[in-house]
């Protein structure tokens, strides 16, 4: 492996043999060819290396000119440039990207601007950027960066080797793990949507409780993790949540999990260990998930899933006419049931 720099960042290269045994692919070709980025089938040139995970893009492979492709075995006969071959090419694709993914570079520091309680921890190779604010009894772990104007609240933690990107707010009492990713604009803290009804008044009920976040997180851009009424909001370990998420307060997450935009969880739902939650959908609280269960687009789910598998609701997109006659239909479901009911015992007694 080689390193150089290139726009403040430390970009690396590999040889296509050192890849192959760092992701544990059989490599067809040239193991010397030098690698130092990825890129698609069709806009591929020296020195990148692309990948082929899905059928769809077969034709690009013929006429790639990456040095080096990542596919499956089957595809690897029609390869004309060296490959790396594996079973699993999306996954190995992730690997070589992360592998080859400039690093920025970071110095440790306290920007003048900061506004760091005496009473705060920060590591002494933590950075700290333009105009954060960290309040009393808050820590910031070793290696840890904080982008422009982000806040760290009361009593808020933050892990070793974490990421935190400009605009964060972490709210009092907010524990965050190690190696975090947490990227602009995300609120994790804030209160959560508790109110009672007095004859038509609405009145808020306090939140005491906290937010506690695992290690190996990743939170996207504007997505919000509400504190806890009582006891805390939990996301466990290697979750990965992609930007404008809305989780409740006392929520539960199991531990890598992954959940896709605009999602909305209510309170106190929980969620198993390796649920993947697509886009919008919608899951209404006090509810549980079990493990492995899978949420297809824009599902709205009000009740416990107790089994593990692929979940779907919602009508798919068609054209408009069409829609129009089923909606129509939809509405006569009932009267057509009574009237097949009637019919059914009818048969039923000449019978």
């Amino acid at each position: 492996m080689t390193d150089r720099l290139r726009c403040g960042s430390r970009v690396s290269s590999y040889r296509l043999g050192e890849l192959a045994e760092r992701i544990g692919a059989r490599m067809l070709g040239d193991p010397d060819v030098i690698i130092d980025r990825v890129a698609a089938l069709d806009a591929a040139g020296p020195g990148c290396i692309a990948f082929l995970s899905n059928r769809r893009y077969r034709p690009y492979l013929a006429t790639t000119q990456a040095d080096a492709v990542i596919l499956a075995p089957e595809f690897a006969d029609a390869c004309p440039v060296s490959a790396l071959v594996l079973d699993n090419p999306y996954l190995g694709y992730a690997r070589v990207a992360t592998l080859l993914s400039p690093t920025v570079e970071t110095t440790p520091c306290i920007a003048s601007s900061a506004v760091v309680d005496a009473s705060a921890t920060v590591a002494p190779d933590a950075a700290v950027g333009a105009h954060c604010v960290i309040e009393a009894d808050a820590r910031i772990g070793a290696g840890t960066s904080l982008g422009a104007g982000s806040f760290v609240g009361q009593g808020a933690s933050i892990g070793p080797h974490g990421r935190v990107a400009a605009r964060v707010v972490l709210c009092r009492g907010v524990h965050v793990g190690a190696r975090a990713i947490i990227h602009p604009g995300v609120v994790v803290g804030a209160d959560g949507f508790g109110i009672a009804n007095d004859d038509g008044i609405w009145v808020k009920i306090p939140q005491f409780g906290g937010v506690r976040i695992g290690d190996d997180v990743e939170i996207g851009a504007n997505t919000t993790i509400d504190r806890g009424a009582l006891e805390d909001t939990v996301i466990e370990d290697g979750v990965k949540l992609d930007n404008l998420i809305q989780i409740g307060h006392n929520v539960h997450v199991g531990a890598h999990t992954a959940i896709a935009a605009c999602a909305a969880i209510g309170g106190s739902a929980r969620i198993g260990r390796r649920c993947t939650i697509a886009g919008a959908v919608s899951i209404a609280g006090h509810l549980e998930i079990a493990d492995d269960v899978h949420l297809t687009a824009t599902s709205a789910v009000p009740n416990t899933i107790r089994e593990a598998g692929v979940y779907s609701s919602g009508m798919p997109i068609q054209e408009n006419r069409a829609w129009r006659r089923n909606v129509a239909r939809l509405r006569q479901l009932d009267e057509m049931a009574r009237r097949l009911r009637t019919i059914e015992r009818k048969l039923l007694g000449q019978s």
